[in-house]
């Protein structure tokens, strides 16, 4: 019974809605920096904000939040 997520069926299924999170979160995050009037890679990287850094960081936590409830 402790050996049930060995098996293929259950292992592709978790590799499907793994991949699928990623890549839903993914595109969200581009409509948002599309979104957004100035680049958020540039901003927080190459400027340093990290005031927006954080609004990002907690932007990300609520969509993968969304994400993960409507996979689950």
């Amino acid at each position: 019974m402790g050996m049930e997520w060995i098996r293929p069926g259950v292992l592709l299924g978790s590799l499907v809605f793994a991949l699928m999170g990623v890549v839903i979160f993914w595109l969200a995050f581009i409509v948002i920096d599309k979104l957004t009037p100035y680049n958020l890679w540039e901003e927080i990287v190459e400027k340093q904000n990290k005031a927006l850094a954080m609004v990002v960081a907690a932007m990300s936590l609520g969509i993968c939040l969304i994400v993960a409830a409507a996979i689950h």
